[in-house]
Formats: structure tokens, sequence, C-alpha cells
């Protein structure tokens, strides 16, 4: 179903990543789940732990326009008619080298009528005492600049209390606005006043949150951090560079009977929602260019 799997190890860490979509299925400190886990041996639901290329999160209609030309993809949201997260959510990554700490994938990008352009991209897995290192690299191998962006797909876990419960630490200064049918962007606005403003540490409660958030607080080193934390003490956070000026937060809200809220979606994207059609943020890829993003998933 999903290709193989290859589990790595480093002190109390373990990681489990499959083939389909590169997509980590587990993450696991002293024996606690950090990210909702999947079946290997069933669909992978809600796109969890997925690397979203060569875009991420959703355009408006399959439509865009690149150089003149208007650019028509598939549709795999139909009931917002967007094309959502990317072509390679669903291919089978091919192993390149794996070890007891460190896996890495590749994946090629064909001309295809709606992205008419060549990527090889490269997806490592670096597991070590500070948590799980990810990076993914493409390389425009075509003749043709093509647009880019990547994010990846963890649903944080920080223990086992319901979500509305978790305290949530985000140092963003602004948020996208979207419709709320399509969610699709507006503008953007700041958090303050609002209740996405989690720049200091605070209870989720019955917030609802699929949106993007940018004006992202860096250190002096290019890396920002967030963290979500149990009631019981235990947490999982992430950190990113500079390559990732926006995060998507998403609480997973379903409609009955669909299980509800299981966990946190945060999602370090290089561009914003729609950016194939806005170009904010867009990556240029130039033939023979190279771009790379990392982030990191550890125990808080």
């Amino acid at each position: 179903m999903n290709g193989e799997e290859f589990r790595l190890v480093s002190g109390d860490y373990t990681a489990s990543i499959v083939q389909r979509g590169g997509a980590l299925r587990q993450l696991t400190f002293q024996g606690r789940d950090l990210v909702v886990p999947f079946d290997a041996a069933a669909p992978i639901p809600d796109y969890r732990g997925i690397i979203a290329a060569p875009w991420p999160n959703r355009i408006a209609d399959g439509s865009y326009r690149h150089d003149g030309a208007v650019l028509h993809l598939p549709l795999n949201e139909p009931a917002r008619r967007t094309a959502l997260h990317g072509l390679v959510i669903d291919q089978l990554w091919t192993l390149q080298a794996c070890s007891a700490d460190t896996l890495s994938l590749g994946c090629e990008l064909g001309d295809s009528p709606g992205y008419p352009f060549r990527l090889s991209l490269q997806l490592d897995y670096r597991l070590a005492a500070a948590g799980l290192h990810i990076t993914v690299t493409a390389v425009n191998t075509g003749e043709r600049a093509a647009p880019y962006g990547v994010c990846p797909h963890p649903y944080l876990l920080p223990g086992p209390a319901p979500l509305d419960e978790w305290t949530l630490e985000l140092p963003a200064e602004s948020f996208m606005e979207v419709t709320g049918d399509r969610l699709l962007p507006l503008g953007t606005r700041a958090v303050a006043g609002h209740e996405f403003d989690f720049r200091t540490p605070r209870t989720i409660g019955a917030t609802e949150i699929d949106h993007a958030f940018t004006d992202i607080a860096f250190d002096g080193d290019g890396t920002a951090r967030m963290a979500v934390r149990d009631p019981s003490g235990t947490g999982v956070g992430m950190s990113w560079d500079r390559s990732c000026p926006w995060l998507q937060v998403h609480t997973a809200d379903k409609p009955a009977p669909m299980p509800n809220r299981l966990g946190l979606a945060v999602e370090p994207m290089t561009c914003p929602p729609d950016a194939f059609n806005s170009g904010r943020d867009l990556v240029r890829l130039e033939p023979g260019s190279v771009h790379e993003a990392q982030w990191s998933i550890f125990a808080a």
C-alpha cells in the first residue's frame, strides 16, 4: 500500500517513514508518540506526515499563470475546487541511502500538462539526540524556470489530553485570513487582539484554526520555534529555518462522526496558500538551481 517502511533509532527517539509521499508515519520519544501515527498498511489519512511539493497548501481552481502561459492542475480537493498539497503526495519515493539513524529518499517530477517542469527532489531524515531533522532539496533539471514551494504535514501530539487542553506557543505576528468556504487567501492581519494570538503560551480551548501565520520571530541563528504542551507536562515542538517564512496551523476539526481534533497540524511553508497565483514568497527555480528547506521535530 505505502511501499517499504524504514525505521530509524537514535537514543530515546524512534522514527518510521514510508515511501508513499515520503511520509513520517510515526515519531516517538521514550515510547511516547510525538505525531499522530497511521497504519502502514492502509491509505494515509488526512495527508499525515507527507511532503507537499512543488507547492504547499492549495491553488484556487487548479489554475495559475507562469511566464505568460495559463496552466491547469488536477483538482484533488473537489469540494473546494482546488489543487491541494502538490504532486508527490501519492508517489512512492525511491530509496537512496539508509542507516540506523538516517534515510535519504528521492523523487523525480517530469513534465506534465499542469506542471511542465522537471525537478529532482531529495528528502533527508536524520534522527539525533535533539530530535528528527528533515531536509528537502529541489533541483531544477529541466530547461525552464519552475514555480516551487514545499512543506511537511505532521500532526503534532504533545500528550494524552484532548487538544482543547493543550497549550500552544506560536511566535507569529500575523496570519492570513481566508474565505470560509474554500479557505482561499483574503489578506493578512495582525494577531494582536485576535483569538489566534499565541505569542504568549496559552490554552487552545475551542479555537478552530486552519490558517497560515507569518511575520515569524527568528532568532540570531535564523531559526524559529514553536511548541505545544499537554497539561501532564509533556510536549512536542518544531523548529525551522528562514526558507519557511510561513507556518500553516490546523486544529484538525472534523464533522461528526469523524475523529475530531486528533492532533495539531503544523506545517512550515516556503510560501502561503495560492502562491502560484499571488507570487508571494514563491520560489522561482531557474534551470540548474537548487533550493533547500529544513525543519525539525522534537520532544519539548
